[in-house]
Order: structure tokens, then C-alpha cells, then sequence
């Protein structure tokens, strides 16, 4: 029997979101319907598409807005032990206008709600991994750079 050379290999899911801000620079944080914790809006990226094309497309069916997708703040390297390898990458959305925030419509069959909140308070609002990306977005967002990330953790 001939073994795979490529069983050594990571087979890493890819998801993507999008960090949003308000003009008081606090982030937006969704409600999903399915999971414990908030998150921002986003989701694996399918077949054929970039992470990119994957942000747009999640915050359309999740928040129903198109707004433009800005360059990607953080890339996180981030295996977990329940749900294999996986490679995180959270986009700049910007500062949501009035009218971009009078249109959403949020998805009900995914999400109960949505808010803005202080990203100091990331730690209390989510889950520990997410909590530690975020503030590197954040971070990431007013300095202008991209951060590369493992387990929601800048390397050296």
C-alpha cells in the first residue's frame, strides 16, 4: 500500500470577516443566532473564492449592505482542536456611513442583533481567541499595516 505524501500536509479551512467601525471608532460586534459569543460579520470561504469575495459575500447575507471591503488588517494562523487547521483573515470595513447603517438588514436565520462596542471591552464581549484578533485589528486599522497572527498572537 502506497502512502499519501500529502497526509502530512495541513488542509487549513479559510473563513473571513470584516471589522466595521462608527464614527466613535468602536468596532461592531454581531449576535449569531447559533453560537455562544458575539462575532463580526463573515464565514468560511467557499470553493472558487477569495477570502476577499468571501467577506463581501457574508456581509451581504448577513447584514444585507454592500459596502467596499478595504485592505486586510490580519491574517491569523489558527488550528483549533475541535475544528482542525484553520487560516483567518479580517478585513478593513471602514467607518459605516448613516446611510449604510439605516440598511441592514440583519439575516434572522443567522443573526439575533448587532452593536458597537469599545474594543477594550473585546475580552468580556467574545470568546478569547476572537478577543485577541480583533484587538490586533483594531491596532492594525490606525497604523495602516497588515499583522500576521498564530493563535490570535503576533510571533516575533
Amino acid at each position: 500500500m502506497t502512502e499519501d505524501p500529502t497526509a502530512t500536509f495541513a488542509r487549513a479551512r479559510a473563513a473571513a470577516g470584516v471589522l466595521f467601525f462608527n464614527e466613535h471608532d468602536q468596532i461592531m460586534l454581531v449576535t449569531p443566532s447559533y453560537k455562544e459569543y458575539r462575532d463580526i460579520p463573515g464565514g468560511y470561504v467557499e470553493t472558487a473564492e477569495t477570502p476577499r469575495q468571501a467577506a463581501a459575500r457574508e456581509v451581504q447575507e448577513e447584514l444585507g449592505i454592500e459596502p467596499p471591503i478595504g485592505r486586510l488588517l490580519v491574517a491569523d494562523w489558527a488550528p483549533n482542536a475541535s475544528e482542525g487547521d484553520k487560516i483567518l483573515f479580517i478585513f478593513d470595513g471602514g467607518t459605516l456611513p448613516t446611510d449604510q447603517l439605516a440598511a441592514i438588514r440583519l439575516d434572522s436565520a443567522e443573526l439575533t442583533g448587532y452593536g458597537f462596542h469599545d474594543v477594550d471591552q473585546a475580552h468580556e464581549l467574545t470568546i478569547p481567541r476572537l478577543a485577541r484578533r480583533l484587538i490586533h485589528s483594531h491596532a492594525a486599522h490606525h497604523e495602516g499595516i497588515t499583522r500576521y497572527l498564530e493563535h490570535g498572537e503576533q510571533t516575533p
